[in-house]
């Protein structure tokens, strides 16, 4: 019996062991063989102005200026921020000068149901992959001139302070001819 319970102790201690060396070889990896990622600041996830946004189906010149909401089924932030995206469609309604356009990388038949359940009604729903609009995640509001380009972005839930910026840039109506 001592013998048994000798042998399970030496198991457990060269378990902990075992466990203490893989931890200490992370922690080793990570400060020593790859490279600090601190020193970088924090990643800038926006559309870079003076882009040419390249969505198939849309035609610029017919347009002052498009606000591209790139949403994303299944996007919590997406969701959250439903609010506000009612709030744009209700501010621009009308406006002959801003168009929405609601981009998503499900099909416009899966993008509609999704703005449907959000209460957002958009009428122009395209699909694209977001890589291919330079989008890294999602919500991203792009705002675009009648040439296709970039004016500026903004990524993710806003703040109250950012929405305002938004519905300001929209007003703008210098934005057009940039």
């Amino acid at each position: 019996m001592a013998k048994s319970i000798t042998q399970r102790l030496e198991l457990l201690t060269n378990l902990a062991i075992v466990v203490a060396a893989v931890l200490l070889s992370i922690v080793l990896i990570r400060n020593y063989l790859l490279p600090d990622r601190s020193k970088d600041g924090p990643r800038d996830f926006r559309v870079p102005a003076g882009m040419k946004v390249s969505l198939p189906g849309v035609d610029w010149p017919n347009k002052n200026q498009t606000l591209l909401l790139v949403l994303q089924k299944g996007c919590h932030f997406c969701t959250e921020s439903a609010a506000f995206y009612q709030r744009l469609v209700r501010e621009t309604e009308g406006r002959g000068s801003i168009h929405l356009i609601a981009v998503l990388p499900q099909t416009p038949d899966e993008g509609r149901k999704y703005l449907d359940e959000l209460g957002v009604a958009i009428e122009e729903v395209k699909q694209a992959q977001l890589d291919s609009i330079n989008v890294h995640g999602t919500p991203t509001l792009i705002l675009v001139n009648d040439r296709g380009v970039v004016i500026t972005s903004w990524v993710g839930k806003l703040s109250a302070d950012s929405e305002a910026e938004v519905l300001r840039r929209l007003n703008d109506k210098t934005l057009a001819s940039n």
